[in-house]
């Protein structure tokens, strides 16, 4: 174990006992487990030796659990929160080459400009400009910190969603949630400390590798659940199946399992498999009381917007999140235009429009609504994608992918709301003000939930790995109200 880890109490699972030993030695089974689970067993034991027990921050947090609306695809920063008047007087003229050598992922870098068509407006006490195509988002601008001046890496989706999911461009590195997990632990026993949902049945780009544990055991990852109904599939018992047979498999599992894990003790799919059997038996009871939106009053899902097509499905998810929030689930993820959706390449302006017609309202939602709970203050809510869009045009009437300088915005958790961070060049193309790199952003997550991003290390192959790669820094003005002071 580093000496960085053995100094904040973190544990190493490399050579930690495993579950699997622990069950081993206790001579409990995994049989025995769920149905000890069942039937409301003691499970302090069980927790002595649990990876997901709940463990310390390095420093005091503020936020509780994290909310991340992925946008995927690149939305454009330039058509929704970073108006940019010169271009509108370049619009259709190559770019000034004083704004340097562009390198685009599809070869548009000597494209005209293109001008926005929007209208924007400063909204709230804070006067943040916000676009038209987002009239709900304006509505909360006082909660929330604009970072004008976000920086990465990937130029394509691929390496854009994998370094904003894992901190890399290429895959096998632990998400930021599985970071969080493995650093925090979790606060419920009966629901997934990670969540992540999607609003369409479409893939996102990289599948679950963005929400994986990578190098780090496999009970870290992300547990995907739907908007649907069920929104957890294969959780309950088949009907005709009683207790009785059910135990009997189990008991069949378990000694498979076992058997197994004592030839190929370093795979830890299997563990986290076994520890997924024992989680879904609790979840029998828990889940559906989260997952049930019946519970909420009809002018809390029309706040959500549940009684519109556009908006029902992410408002859903949006609705859902909070709940989840609610009884302690560590990080959740809402992506949003799965498919790349947002990729806006030709036709941005209807494309941008129907998604933000789609999202606009259950996001604002989100935020009055934590606000309105006291959830506010603990739930750190993330908004953006992997990149931006060009100020060039590609096609006529759309815009490339832009790494070199893009908006995202963060609420809650102790951020402190109604200010602009950052700035982009004259025609939004890189950033030049306050940089923020996709590692300071995590480095910032990280730090707002209490851990240090350089301080929290797991060891793999000898090499201690760190969520941010040994780089990233929090910026100070994003943790300008967290507990304990910068």
């Amino acid at each position: 174990m580093s000496s960085l880890a053995t100094a904040f109490g973190l544990p190493h699972h490399a050579t930690a006992t495993s579950r699997r030993e622990w069950l081993a030695h206790a001579g409990a089974g995994f049989g025995g487990l769920a149905l000890a689970s069942l039937v409301g067993g003691n499970s302090a034991q069980a927790a002595s030796s649990d990876p997901l027990a709940p463990r310390p921050p390095h420093h005091p947090a503020t936020a509780k659990s994290v909310i991340f609306l992925f946008m995927e695809g690149g939305p454009s920063h330039i058509d929704l929160f970073d108006p940019k008047p010169l271009l509108k007087n370049l619009a259709g003229s190559p770019l000034p080459a004083s704004f340097g050598t562009v390198i685009t992922a599809m070869g548009e870098a000597g494209s005209p400009l293109l001008a926005d068509q929007r209208t924007w407006k400063q909204h709230g006490r804070s006067g943040t400009w916000v676009s038209d195509w987002l009239p709900h988002t304006a509505e909360i601008v006082d909660e929330i910190a604009v970072i004008r001046s976000c920086v990465a890496d990937g130029i394509n989706h691929s390496g854009g969603v994998c370094q904003m999911n894992t901190g890399a461009v290429l895959g096998g590195r632990p998400s930021l949630g599985a970071w969080v997990t493995y650093g925090l632990g979790s606060e419920n026993d009966d629901l997934p400390a990670f969540v992540v949902m999607q609003d369409t049945d479409g893939q996102v780009v990289n599948g679950p590798r963005n929400w994986g544990a990578g190098f780090m055991p496999a009970v870290y990852q992300g547990a995907r659940i739907s908007g649907g109904n069920p929104p957890i599939p294969n959780l309950f018992t088949p009907q005709g199946v009683g207790m009785a047979r059910q135990q009997a498999k189990l008991e069949l599992l378990d000694t498979f399992n076992r058997e197994f894990a004592a030839v190929v003790p370093e795979q830890s799919e299997l563990e986290a498999r076994i520890r997924n059997y024992e989680l879904a038996f609790r979840m029998q009871a828990a889940a559906p009381l989260a997952v049930n939106l019946d519970e909420e009053t009809a002018e809390t899902q029309r706040l959500y917007g549940l009684d519109q097509k556009e908006t029902a499905s992410f408002g859903r998810n949006c609705l859902l999140a909070r709940r989840l929030v609610e009884r302690g689930v560590r990080f959740v993820q809402l992506y949003h235009g799965a498919g790349s959706k947002w990729d806006s390449h030709s036709k941005l302006e209807k494309g941008h429009a129907d998604l933000c017609r789609q999202m606009d309202q259950p996001v604002a939602a989100l935020i009055k609504d934590l606000r309105r709970r006291g959830l506010l203050d603990s739930t750190l809510v993330v908004w953006g994608g992997e990149f931006g869009r060009t100020p060039m045009s590609e096609k006529g009437d759309g815009r490339d992918h832009n790494p070199t300088g893009f908006t995202m915005w963060m609420a809650g958790g102790g951020v402190p709301g109604g200010i602009t961070i950052g700035a982009t060049d004259e025609v939004g193309l890189r950033a030049v003000e306050e940089r923020m790199h996709v590692h300071d952003l995590h480095a910032t997550i990280l730090r707002l939930m209490g851990l240090d991003n350089m301080g929290l290390v797991y060891t793999f192959k000898g090499r201690p790995e760190r969520p941010t790669l040994n780089e990233g820094e929090p910026n100070r003005r994003l943790l300008a109200s967290s507990a304990g002071g910068v």
